[in-house]
């Protein structure tokens, strides 16, 4: 039972640090759009244009 008095305020402490971190990233705008990361994730802009897969003629 020793133990719980390290472990509680360890635990305390790493609680609070998850929460600073939390909150450090609602207020730097991290969720702030949260419906174009989604669509970057399907885009090809990021290949060079020498690998970018050809568009067949018949797919449309």
């Amino acid at each position: 039972m020793d133990v719980l008095i390290y472990l509680i305020p360890i635990a305390l402490f790493l609680g609070g640090l998850g929460l600073v971190g939390f909150l450090w990233s609602l207020k730097s705008g991290q969720y702030d759009d949260l419906e174009g990361a989604k669509w970057r994730v399907l885009s090809d802009d990021d290949l060079p244009p020498d690998q970018r897969p050809e568009k067949s003629a018949g797919a449309e």
